[in-house]
């Protein structure tokens, strides 16, 4: 098919959904395995779900700022895509590997180092801080496996691939949710079939000691390195089909090398997008650091509604997703009416989406919070940020897809300075004012409800104009 008949050809609805979907597994493997680790770890008591909750959001902040491997290598790809180029669209994702490999080194000496002044931060020290840092230094060797995967989830996304992706993370976090527990718990003994023999060399049986909160942060280490190898394993097999159409005998080899021009060029597009993320990042740090002033309890009862509140992000980014891969495909093929004909079933499916959402959680309010924890203390402040997290539920999904077809359009510039003035104006000085006045969750959740709120103004206006509906590569 040509560019010109992609370009009158509406991707409709059923294209949509398919790509969502696909999307929709993808992006919930994580929080889901997570949301296991949370309530596994929870059963261990307050301290330690207090201390996974800071050092998970240190880590979190690798794959919040790493997102522009995923998106600004989506846009650029889904528009090569779109102009028939595929072998383009892969080169764009070998550069973001080599830039995914070069930050992830950086940050494992980054955050191995700072890991004891971060958490003590971050916890107000003492135990809480103490047992952060032990899980922060393990865990971070998984850096690099985290940007992999979202450059291998960028390029994938941009050529509309939608099971290989599916296989890689389901595996590896398949696999790592069934370690989990084990290395928490630990395991046995268990008597070997040759115990009793005379063979006195032999262990008799089989004991995995208990980790403890130690145990969380190598089962994700395990998760991020299986899924890190596979993205790369498939970007090999495919420049290697690449170089089998083409009939370049050193095809593979060459085309596994860095380009400097490749990697720039994503790096344009990555400051904005980084920029975003910082911006996001500061938000969540900071509520974070708050909330553990109030005391273990609530920063607890934060960790369970964050981890929530993620995994609701990630289902509902799959419509956004779905967006940025038709729109910049849609872009690249010169056609502006395709574009606009994505956005709007994009932002009616996910207010739809958004409000099923808010009824199951409001449904839910009093069995939910209980799976997570049996601690009455962390379970009593739970609710503080509950319902603001129900509330917000259809205004994020309509954010969320209108920041899939901005970022899909390649809008980077205009989408970081609107989160950094809802940041900076809005969220940010609620966070610190919940602090000075001793508003507790109620005012950290409140921040969140007015970022959320001008976003929604930013973006439902930015989407009504033309300046966002650049064609071309």
């Amino acid at each position: 098919m040509t560019a010109g008949a992609t370009a009158d050809t509406d991707p409709g609805a059923r294209r949509v959904l398919a790509l969502a979907s696909s999307a929709l597994v993808v992006l919930v493997a994580e929080p889901l395995y997570l949301l296991v680790d949370t309530a596994v770890v929870g059963h261990l008591g307050a301290v330690p779900l207090a201390g996974l909750a800071v050092g998970g959001v240190v880590l979190a902040q690798v794959a919040g700022l790493g997102t522009f491997l995923a998106y600004g290598t989506t846009a650029r790809a889904a528009r090569h895509h779109g102009a028939g180029d595929r072998a383009a669209a892969v080169r764009e994702g070998v550069a973001a590997t080599w830039i995914a490999l070069g930050v992830g080194a950086i940050v494992i000496a980054t955050l191995w180092l700072l890991a004891p002044w971060l958490a003590d931060l971050l916890g107000g020290g003492g135990a809480v801080a103490d047992a952060a840092t032990g899980w922060l230094r393990i865990a971070v060797w998984g850096a690099p496996g985290i940007l992999v995967a979202l450059a291998g989830h960028g390029w994938m996304r941009g050529v509309q691939d939608t099971r290989r992706p599916i296989v890689v993370v389901l595996a590896g976090n398949g696999l790592s949710a069934i370690v989990c527990p084990l290395l928490v718990y630990g395991v046995g003994p268990f008597p070997l079939p040759w115990s009793g023999s005379p063979i006195g060399v032999l262990p008799s049986s089989l004991h995995l000691p208990a980790l403890g909160l130690e145990g969380s942060a190598w089962a994700n280490v395990g998760a991020q390195a299986v899924v890190g190898l596979l993205f790369v394993g498939a970007l090999v097999r495919e420049l290697r089909h690449e170089a089998e159409r083409s009939c370049r005998a050193e095809g593979v080899i060459r085309s596994l090398r860095p380009v400097a021009a490749d990697m720039r060029a994503q790096f344009g597009l990555g400051r904005d997008l980084l920029l975003r993320s910082a911006a996001f990042q500061a938000c969540f740090l900071s509520a974070t650091a708050v909330a553990a002033r109030f005391g273990a309890e609530s920063v607890a009862a934060h960790q369970i509604v964050l981890q929530l509140w993620t995994f609701m992000v990630t289902v509902l980014d799959a419509l956004a997703i779905a967006a940025q891969s038709l729109v910049g495909a849609a872009l690249g093929a010169a056609s502006v009416g395709t574009a606009r004909r994505v956005s709007g079933r994009v932002t009616r499916y996910g207010l739809v989406l958004g409000c099923l959402a808010g009824v199951v959680f409001a449904v839910t309010a009093g069995v939910l919070p209980g799976v997570f924890t049996p601690d009455p203390g962390v379970r009593e402040v739970v609710p503080q940020a509950w319902w603001f997290f129900v509330a917000l539920q259809p205004l994020a999904a309509y954010v969320f897809a209108l920041d899939g077809v901005l970022l899909g359009a390649g809008d980077a510039a205009y989408l970081r300075r609107i989160t950094v003035g809802s940041a900076v104006g809005v969220f940010l000085p609620t966070i610190w004012l919940s602090l000075v006045f001793r508003w507790g969750l109620v005012g950290i959740w409140a921040g969140l409800a007015l970022f959320v709120a001008a976003r929604a103004v930013a973006v439902g206006l930015r989407v009504r104009g033309d300046a966002w509906a650049v064609t071309g590569t």
